[in-house]
């Protein structure tokens, strides 16, 4: 069974870890949101969110309880956290790709446990089509502790490939990213394939349809970033992160059903699953 990171009673924020999101834009917001939710839902100490002004803005007034960071201020943040989130809806345009890589720039001179999801992802395969390794260079220590998090079409262009290779053999391409990109891979499919570079596995059996719904994959990545955070090991994170947010939604539908769960309903359900491992535990 699962083990939940411990959570010691002589502690403050910095004792869960301290969190920074590179997420949302114009057109996702709510991307921002549910990735930042899902951290602090999950037991992160500490969540900075580091967006454009209307992003901020929107965001700030629905979750009070995470830190506010602009574009420039933002980039000089990235070594005082232990854990950094790119990606969750943050475009894949000029800007944005031009932000992604002055991070893992960043990063690379510090390295930090990072998690790569979204548009990161997609402007991560962007740059590796064009052999822009100068930036994207993923040696053993240019970035510590690297956790992708693809859906198979995602997966596709990171390797260069067809949606439905990765299909044909879900996986051998996770097996793939974790070689190419020297990472932990999470590959989202109805039964999410969580592989290290090491070789370790996992396949996921539960969650359900109410999962396959826009914002979902920003709440798991949060809830990945937060299990980091409180100094899980990457596979271990990835594991137990995408057996708790597949159990969040099981427990979402037994009351809202399968159609009606929302991607900001799985961060309610959190503690019925994190509840589930603990009675079974005790």
């Amino acid at each position: 069974m699962f083990e939940l990171p411990e959570r010691n009673q002589n502690s403050n924020k910095g004792t869960f870890g301290k969190i920074l999101n590179i997420a949302g834009s114009k057109n996702y917001i709510g991307a921002a949101y549910l990735s930042s939710l899902g951290a602090l839902k999950i037991g992160a100490g500490y969540v900075a969110l580091v967006s454009d002004t209307n992003v901020i803005k929107a965001v700030s007034s629905k979750l009070p309880e995470i830190v506010f960071f602009d574009w420039s201020e933002g980039r000089k943040q990235t070594g005082n956290f232990d854990v950094i989130i790119i990606g969750c809806g943050m475009g894949t345009g000029f800007n944005a790709q031009r932000h992604f890589k002055r991070l893992i720039n960043d990063i690379q001179k510090k390295p930090t446990t990072t998690l790569i999801d979204a548009d990161g992802l997609n402007i991560m395969a962007k740059l590796y089509s064009k052999r822009d390794l100068d930036i994207l260079n993923f040696s053993e220590n240019s970035c510590k502790n690297l956790i992708i998090t693809p859906h198979p079409a995602e997966a596709g262009r990171l390797l260069g490939i067809s949606t439905e290779e990765v299909l044909s053999n879900l996986n051998k391409a996770a097996e793939a990213l974790c070689n190419r990109y020297n990472c932990t891979t999470v590959l989202k499919t109805h039964r999410t394939i969580v592989r290290s570079k090491e070789g370790e596995l996992y396949i996921n059996e539960h969650g359900n349809s109410a999962l396959a719904k826009a914002g979902t994959g920003d709440v798991l990545a949060g809830i990945i970033s937060g299990l980091l955070a409180q100094k899980m090991k990457p596979f271990e994170a990835a594991k137990l992160g995408v057996y708790l947010h597949s159990i969040a939604g099981e427990k979402a539908s037994e009351e809202l059903t399968e159609y009606s769960v929302l991607a900001s309903d799985i961060p309610k359900y959190l503690p019925h699953a994190i509840k589930s491992i603990q009675n079974y535990n005790n």
